[in-house]
């Protein structure tokens, strides 16, 4: 079991992706891009990047 949870926090540490983007990469682009223009560069929502933008304020 211990091995398990390691792997898990090895995957969850070494992974950078939200909704199979670079979740970096939007943070950079949501400093100077409105929503709609990040929803057309990453391929989701309006609705996930509103999520997205409330996430990060809460980090």
């Amino acid at each position: 079991m211990q091995m398990r949870n390691s792997e898990k926090g090895e995957l969850t540490h070494t992974r950078h992706d939200v909704f199979g983007m670079d979740f970096h990469d939007f943070m950079v682009k949501e400093q100077n891009d409105t929503s709609l223009e990040l929803a057309s560069e990453f391929g989701i929502s309006l609705r996930e990047v509103k999520n997205l933008k409330k996430h990060l304020n809460r980090s």
